[in-house]
């Protein structure tokens, strides 16, 4: 049971926003009073109760407005802060805190909710929960044990709509929607209703898909047949096309043969020509050699090589020794290149120097004309030539200083002057304005106190006149407090409260007995009840075990013939699943045999294709290979050409070297002949006879050396052809490796292998076929037992659910039996209305009793007030006649005083006015004196920073003169003159030593070109006669290939090629017409799986059989939510109409308890059931509050007073409180007695307090009542209740304050 214990605010609304200002309030059980006046903060400690339990601001504010505002407080942020302490439902201890922030951004604030924690104990451990972990308004609703809607609109309903039951209808509707959670249950009833509608649609739409679906299903059934019959014809045409593929075989191999022969004799045929071809070419080359060369070498081979080799060695020495002179060149020209590079930093470095020479002569020159231009200012004399030594800047340096210092010494002396006189104004103005000051102070604090006691004598002079006329009235009182005693004493004597109690007690005893006997014929009305809904659903479950026995006996007629010629007998659910677990085994094992054979056949067709792929890329390979090598050598004689080409290079490289060594020799010959005095043959020694024959041996040598270069340029050329020529052939060399490799290994065993390939994928063909046909088997068995499995399954479910049926058949049976069905409803009905009748009677008379004692006792009390309140004002006014004599005294004495400080303050006045004066003029001379002060030491201050920025920029001049002498910088530069010099002479020898090497490697050069026409000439005699040697070898090769194309009978493999070529034809013609036949069979057969794949046909038996099932489940799916709805709405109309029923008696009770005026007997809600809403929708209602007077009910709204809405709307909410909040005791009314005239506050505390009365017994019962009425205050204070109560206020901050105060000082407080 749910109750709140304290409540912590700071920083809401009025309440202030500082430690200090934070406000406690502990909640009283069972009743917690708060008195204040408008705009003390009273609907705002409701206001945080409502928050703190469902976060829901006041009405009107969004938020920022329920915060201090910043302005108010001069803060720019404001932090409110939430603390509950209560206990919830299971009565644990939970502490919930929320916290809110205000903050002023210009004209605007911004409003910001921070973070909830709540706190519980478990184990003795504090455990929190942040809002940002969990919904704290969820857990605040569950902790308190009732709904938001309750906590809203009854428990803490804010004053401004506190009068919610007499609202318009449709919010009044709506509040109580949300009450009774009413809300929820109508949307469940709702969703029922839809769900119910779209089943029914749904099996409609079933109905008619199932016509479709039947069509569907004897058309793919057609099709299937039709499928069936052209596989076979397939598999027919498949075999024929086997058995002629298998008679085109061997011809095709017999044609693979012939036309290999047929290759190997054109490749010969190809080789001949070749050969001849090269024949005639190395005849051509041969002659073409021997034309360029002037004279072939007559010696031997070796002869040949051996001066070769010589001619070379000498050749090579030359080229090493020019190779020796071009790197000694190399060495010449880096030296000349470091000497100018050094030549080139030389020259910089010394125009930098240079430089630095000419800017000291000019600092010297700077420095001394500012020398003379100081010492002409300072009238200094002996500076007037210059240069000047050092001795001389010495002198004039330390002038300078003790000038500065005189200077410096008077302008010091000058400011002390100035300021002693500034100390002595300061000291006058100062001596003056103290006088001043303290004058001033004495004037104001004998104002503030001539001022308060001109009040306290107005105040005193004011009670004077209020105690005129107390001895009058203090008599009067003692006349009336006579009167009231007596009356007082004459009502007590003539109340019969006591007896009216005894017979309230009796009525109370009758009216538990009739109580008794209601709840007696309750509970047999139920009874009755509950055995007629046992024999309804007993009913109900018989019908349904007829149709499930209907249902099994067609499962079984439907599926016997297939289960029975699968299984041999009809199984149940559990047999029937094994043995398709069993078959299925079979079907995988089936599969994976299946699956490994495919895999195989796909592995052999791979392999097949990629062999096949490998012998097309080798026999391409040979062709290119043998195109390239036909190509380069133009025979298939590679090596003899080979070697015949080696020969040939050689000839020429010792033709080129014979030629290239000519030159030498035959200019050797000529100087012999022609310069000799008995001139000789260089070869042989022999003398010529006469001059004749010596001039023409001169001239035949001449002739030859001219034509010598000719032939040595052909011969180069000749010999660079053939060296290519060469190395082309010997990078054919593997090539021609290659084709022998794929000619005799490579093409014949792939060959192999693709035969061998064929004959296994064969095998696997047949296999496959086989385990396909067993597979189709099998699949049908087990498509034919799935199909009949779910409704097995079905079957299986409708036996268990006949055998709950059978048994609960069986236990309402057990109930009706021995049941009393004498009785029927309308005789126990009869007999509560009876009992109602007397019970309502019974209540009648007691409530008319109770007030009746109200009444006396309303009286007496009354009467006793009003003697109280006599007493209280006589007692009153003796005190204040006793005050009066003090009062005048006081006055007397007020006025003397006010009358001296006058006097005094008019004194002081008088003083102050020529003190300002002096004061004025003081201030202005003190001004003048700083001002000629600062501007005579502006003057002197100018003239010693003028010699000193003098000063200073000789003293910079002469330390870079300094700076250059100490750095050494002349000697340095005559150094570098030196360095530019030596560097000069080393760069001349240089440049003639690189000259020197120039011309030696340019001789070298020419004697290196000599040389190259001997050796050419001597390479052409080595390839001609290699070449010669090759011609040979080409002429055997050409006879050997002659003879071996002789040995081949072309024509009879050319006629043999024909006939095969003629019957292969045959067999393929009649091959392709039975393709044609088969092709046509395979596009019947996948027109007809394409059919069968369309989505109408596809699975077409099972879409059948799923849509039967589905629309069978969702009519039996519906029959139950019928049953649901109609339970659901029935519960809901039964619980509407018991709350209805209990709130309007409480409602009864409480008016004629409290109401005092005879216009309205009693107020109610109607509920009226709304006529328009339609039959398939559950009914609504429209509320209404009635105010019943005789026979007649009016609405409240627009007829009643303001008074009367107040009352009606605080009795409805005491009523739903004591219906819906059982397990939270808690009630806050906001200004209950507002509108409302003196009797009825009077008979509303009375009615509260009969209220608490009854309510003590329970625990967690809480009241929280807001008033600004000290008399209602007092009069509930008169019960037992009521011992302290909370006073709310504003301290002198303005912010509000609880103050707990005993009930007994009220009374002193009101008068």
């Amino acid at each position: 049971m749910s109750k709140i214990e304290k409540m912590s605010i700071l920083g809401a609304r009025s309440f202030g926003v500082e430690d200090k200002d934070k406000q406690v309030i502990t909640f009283f059980s069972p009743l917690t009073v708060l008195v204040g006046p408008n705009g003390a903060g009273k609907t705002t400690i409701i206001e945080c109760l409502k928050y703190i339990c469902t976060s829901d601001f006041p009405p009107g504010t969004k938020g920022n407005t329920f915060v201090h505002d910043p302005k108010v407080a001069h803060e720019t942020d404001v932090r409110a802060q939430i603390r509950l302490q209560f206990r919830d439902v299971n009565g644990e201890l939970v502490a919930v805190q929320r916290s809110m922030v205000c903050t002023q951004k210009g004209k605007k604030t911004e409003f910001k909710t921070l973070e909830g924690v709540i706190t519980r104990m478990k184990h003795g451990e504090k455990v929190s929960l942040s809002s940002k972990c969990a919904e704290v308004d969820r857990e605040m609703i569950t902790a308190l044990g009732v709904s938001k809607a309750v906590l809203t609109n009854v428990i803490f309903c804010h004053q401004e709509e506190s009068n919610w039951p007499l609202s318009e209808g449709k919010a009044l509707k709506q509040k109580f929607d949300e009450i009774f959670s009413a809300t929820r249950y109508i949307k469940a009833l709702e969703m029922l209703r839809q769900v119910r509608q779209k089943q029914g649609h749904l099996v409609r739409e079933c109905q008619t898909e199932l016509k479709y679906l039947k069509q569907n299903k004897e058309k793919s059934q057609e099709i299937q047949d039709l499928l069936s019959s052209k596989e076979s014809q397939l598999a027919a045409s498949i075999e024929n096309v086997q058995s002629i593929e298998s008679k085109i075989q061997p011809i095709e191999n017999r044609l693979i043969d012939i036309d290999q022969n047929l290759v190997k004799v054109m490749k010969l045929d190809n080789d001949i020509k070749a050969l001849d071809s090269r024949k005639k070419q190395m005849e051509e080359d041969n002659c073409e050699l021997e034309e360029k060369m002037e004279q072939v070498f007559q010696g031997t081979d070796d002869q040949l090589r051996e001066m070769y080799q010589n001619h070379q060695r000498t050749v090579r020495e030359k080229e090493r020794r020019s190779n020796d002179c071009q790197r000694e060149l190399e060495r010449a020209s880096r030296e000349c290149q470091r000497l100018n590079r050094q030549k080139s930093d030389l020259l910089v470095e010394q125009g930098r120097l240079q430089l630095q020479a000419d800017r000291q002569q000019k600092s010297i020159k700077t420095r001394d004309s500012l020398v003379q231009s100081l010492a002409a200012h300072l009238e200094m004399d002996g500076y007037e030539r210059t240069p000047f030594n050092e001795r001389q800047l010495k002198s004039f340096h330390a002038q300078v200083k003790e000038r500065q210092e005189k200077e410096m010494e008077a302008t010091n002396q000058m400011m002390r002057d100035f300021r002693e006189k500034e100390a002595m104004k300061q000291q006058s103005i100062d001596e003056i304005r103290d006088k001043k000051t303290g004058l001033e102070q004495t004037i104001y604090l004998k104002q503030d106190i001539h001022s308060k006691k001109q009040q306290e004598l107005k105040a005193v002079k004011s009670e004077l006149q209020k105690l005129e006329g107390s001895s009058d009235r203090l008599q009067e009182l003692e006349q009336e407090l006579v009167k009231a005693e007596r009356e007082l004493g004459n009502v007590v004597e003539s109340s019969s409260v006591e007896s009216l109690k005894s017979e309230v007690t009796a009525l109370q005893q009758e009216k538990v007995e009739l109580d008794r006997a209601q709840r007696k014929l309750d509970q047999e009305m139920e009874l009755i009840n509950m055995h007629t809904t046992t024999r309804t659903q007993m009913e109900m479950l018989k019908k349904d075990k007829a149709d499930k026995d209907e249902q099994i006996r067609k499962i079984k007629s439907r599926h016997s013939d297939d289960l029975v010629s699968l299984l041999g007998h009809f199984p149940n659910k559990k047999q029937l699943e094994d043995w398709i677990y069993a078959k299925n085994k079979g079907i995988n094992h089936t599969r994976e045999k299946l699956y490994k054979l495919n895999k195989d056949l796909a592995s052999g067709e791979q392999n097949k294709s990629h062999i096949s792929t490998e012998i097309r890329q080798k026999e391409q390979q040979l062709a290119n290979y043998e195109e390239k090598l036909f190509n380069v050598c133009g025979s298939q004689d590679f090596e003899s050409d080979l070697t015949k080409l080696q020969d040939d290079i050689e000839k020429s490289s010792k033709q080129r070297a014979m030629l290239a060594g000519a030159t030498a020799v035959y200019t050797q010959f000529i100087s012999q002949l022609t310069e000799d005095q008995e001139p000789c043959c260089p070869v042989c020694q022999r003398t010529f006879p006469s001059e004749a024959e010596l001039q023409d041996v001169t001239n035949d040598l001449q002739s030859k050396l001219r034509l010598v270069p000719d032939k040595l340029k052909n011969t180069e050329l000749d010999l660079k052809r053939r060296e290519k020529r060469r190395d082309e052939m010997m990078a054919l060399k593997p090539i021609r490796q290659t084709i022998s490799e794929l000619k005799e290994k490579d093409l014949p065993e792939l060959r192999n292998r693709v035969q061998n390939v064929n004959r296994d994928i064969e095998r696997l063909k047949n296999d496959i076929e086989e385990q396909e046909t067993l597979l189709a088997t099998l699949m049908s068995e087990e498509e034919t037992a799935k199909a009949c499995l779910q409704d097995i399954s079905l079957m299986d479910r409708y036996q268990m659910d006949l055998r709950d049926v059978e048994r609960r058949i069986a236990q309402q049976a057990s109930r009706l039996q021995g049941m009393d069905l004498s009785r029927t409803v309308q005789q126990v009905n009869q007999e509560k209305q009876e009992t109602q009748l007397k019970l309502d009677t019974a209540s009648s008379r007691i409530e008319l009793k109770r007030k009746m004692i109200q009444d006396q006792q309303e009286q007496i009390q009354s009467l006793k007030s009003n003697v109280h309140e006599i007493r209280s004002e006589k007692l009153q006014i003796s005190s204040d006649m006793q005050r009066r004599q003090q009062l005048e005294d006081q006055c007397a004495d007020l006025t003397t005083e006010i009358q001296s400080l006058y006097r005094e303050i008019r004194d002081a006045k008088e003083q102050v006015s020529p003190l300002s004066a002096n004061l004025e003029n003081l201030q202005q001379e003190k001004q003048d004196l700083i001002e000629r002060k600062n501007h005579k030491n502006d003057e002197e201050m100018e003239k010693i920073n003028t010699i000193k920025e003098k000063v200073k920029n000789i003293s910079a001049h002469e330390r870079e003169i300094e700076k250059y002498i100490q750095e050494g910088k002349e000697q340095y530069k005559e150094q570098k003159e030196m360095e530019l010099q030596d560097t000069n002479s080393q760069l001349h020898e240089a440049e003639r030593q690189r000259e020197k090497i120039n011309k030696e490697i340019s001789s070298i050069r020419q004697d290196i070109d000599t040389q190259k026409v001997q050796e050419r000439w001597l390479q052409d005699n080595l390839t001609l006669r290699k070449r010669m040697e090759e011609l040979k070898e080409v002429a055997a090769k050409r006879k050997e290939l002659l003879k071996e194309m002789g040995e081949m009978q072309v024509m009879q493999l050319r006629n043999e090629r024909r006939e095969l070529d003629n019957k292969v034809e045959d067999y393929k013609k009649n091959r392709s017409l039975a393709m044609g036949r088969q092709k046509g069979f395979e596009e019947e057969i996948i027109r007809f799986k394409k059919e069968l794949r369309e989505p109408q046909y596809r699975d077409a038996e099972e879409k059948f059989r799923d849509k039967m099932i589905v629309m069978r489940t969702t009519e039996l799916a519906n029959k139950d939510l019928d049953i649901y709805y109609k339970t659901l709405d029935q519960a809901i109309m039964k619980f509407h109409s018991m709350k209805m029923e209990e709130i309007n008696k409480i409602v009864r009770d409480l008016w004629r308890s409290t109401y005092r005026g005879q216009d309205i007997e009693y107020v109610e809600i109607r509920s009226d059931v709304d006529d328009n809403v339609s039959a398939d929708k559950r009914r609504t209602y429209n509320y209404r509050v009635v105010m019943v007077k005789g026979d007649t009910a009016l609405d409240m709204r627009g007829r009643c007073s303001a008074g009367q809405k107040v009352l009606a709307s605080l009795i409805i909410r005491l009523a739903l409180a004591e219906t819906f909040c059982l397990n939270c005791g808690i009630l806050a009314l906001d200004e209950p007695t507002t509108n409302l005239d003196r009797e009825n506050i009077e008979s509303l505390a009375h009615a509260l307090v009969e209220i608490i009365k009854s309510r003590s017994r329970q625990r967690n019962f809480q009241l929280l009542i807001i008033t600004h009425d000290e008399d209602f205050v007092e009069l509930l204070g008169r019960s037992e209740y009521v011992e302290h109560f909370y006073r709310i206020k504003k301290n002198i901050d303005q912010c509000s304050e609880i103050v707990k105060c005993s009930v007994n000082t009220l009374g002193s407080y009101l008068h």
